[in-house]
């Protein structure tokens, strides 16, 4: 298995396909040992934005999570840490 980018796109995804997609993209980075990972939302109404917090925010593998500075991403972007391998 090749290593899994640092980020991951899930902007224009509907929330149901961007929490599959976010669920998949988490556990092969915690596999991976990725220290910390972008998930990149889009800024637009904020749902995908609020969905993906949620989700995190009770995910085992997330050890914490933050908004990006704007350098990051700003709004778009949420900066992850996860738990160590």
């Amino acid at each position: 298995m090749s290593q899994p980018p640092s980020e991951v796109h899930l902007r224009r995804l509907t929330v149901e396909e961007a929490l599959d997609k976010l669920e998949r993209y988490l556990n092969d980075a915690y596999l991976a040992g990725l220290p910390t990972v972008r998930v990149i939302h889009g800024k637009g109404t904020g749902t995908l934005r609020q969905a993906v917090r949620r989700e995190l925010k009770g995910h085992s593998l997330v050890k914490s999570f933050r908004p990006a500075e704007l350098y990051e991403g700003g709004t778009g972007v949420t900066i992850v840490e996860l738990e160590e391998y």
